[in-house]
């Protein structure tokens, strides 16, 4: 099982994805390190993938 996080433009286009993790709490953890970098490569939204299905999302990257 791997779990990996779809990035997405504000348009809600696909724009790329993350490296695989082992385990959702890694993928997690990482996107909570990793958000602000991603925001500044144009990334709005994610959405969590488990093996190419969508567990949640999208999820804005932006403080509301």
């Amino acid at each position: 099982m791997t779990w990996t996080w779809q990035y997405e433009n504000s348009a809600g286009e696909a724009v790329g994805t993350s490296e695989e993790f082992d385990q959702r709490s890694d993928a997690e953890s990482w996107i909570g390190t990793s958000f602000e970098d991603l925001l500044e490569e144009g990334v709005e939204q994610v959405r969590l993938l488990e093996d190419g299905t969508e567990v949640y999302g999208p999820m804005g990257l932006r403080p509301e």
